[in-house]
């Protein structure tokens, strides 16, 4: 199985798109959303079309959010958001091929997307592309995107570096300092990048900061339920002086 961190590494985005009537590129700073600009004139039913797919998949509703995205599609095809979007629809439904097609094709529009980088790099991993997807999240930390995104991006190596199924590719020491990075940039505010700096300590032998980093992360605000139940399986091996296995 591939390391990738669906359940998580998929909010990729936290991040939030808007769009407003002006020209201009994507651009934001620290953990503000993701802004769009885009110049008067487009094409309002396919981004709201677009934005109700975003709130159904949120919701769970994977078919109503296919639905919507691909009448965005339709509608206007270089919205190139909506792709991303219809990717991570892609990879609910398990069609990894048609996902990383997206994310290539809205990289395309817009190298600078690094959401879709970083869900590319993922579904790689997932296909067992493992070189093919840390070169990608190189790349993304190459280029110092904004801090949430540079946070993700290392976040995510660190996870990669941890979980990798080929063992060439694992390096705790690495993947504890990315981690760390990651969960500084963020402020110690990102439950997902605390448990990953948790397991990174765990494989380096530290299983005293192991739990204290799992029991900060299950005390985060804005925890999920299924976070909570992969956290506290986390603890207890961590108690017993084991780190958690490949996922």
């Amino acid at each position: 199985m591939a390391s990738a961190r669906f359940g998580n590494s998929v909010r990729l985005a936290r991040a939030l798109f808007i769009f407003v009537s002006a020209m201009g590129a994507v651009h934001s700073l620290a953990t503000e959303p993701i802004v769009v600009e885009y110049a008067r004139g487009r094409n309002k039913v396919a981004i709201q079309l677009w934005q109700d797919a975003e709130d159904q998949l949120k919701k769970g509703n994977v078919p109503a959010a296919h639905r919507s995205v691909e009448a965005s599609i339709r509608s206007d095809p270089t919205l190139y958001p909506a792709l991303y979007t219809r990717a991570k629809v892609y990879i609910k439904e398990n069609k990894w091929a048609l996902a990383l097609q997206d994310c290539s094709n809205a990289l395309h529009q817009d190298p600078t997307f690094i959401e879709a980088a970083l869900a590319r790099a993922d579904i790689n991993s997932h296909l067992g592309r493992y070189a093919e997807s840390i070169k990608e999240v190189d790349h993304v930390v190459s280029i110092r995107p904004r801090l949430d995104g540079l946070a993700r991006a290392l976040s995510q190596r660190a996870w990669f570096r941890l979980t990798c199924p080929d063992p060439a590719f694992r390096d705790p020491k690495q993947a504890l300092k990315d981690a760390t990075t990651a969960c500084k940039l963020l402020q110690w505010r990102d439950e997902d990048m605390i448990d990953t700096l948790a397991v990174a300590c765990a494989q380096t032998g530290d299983f005293d900061a192991a739990v204290r980093y799992e029991m900060q992360a299950l005390g985060t605000k804005g925890i999920t339920s299924d976070e909570t139940k992969i956290y506290q399986q986390h603890l207890a091996s961590f108690k017993a002086h084991r780190a958690p296995g490949i996922r």
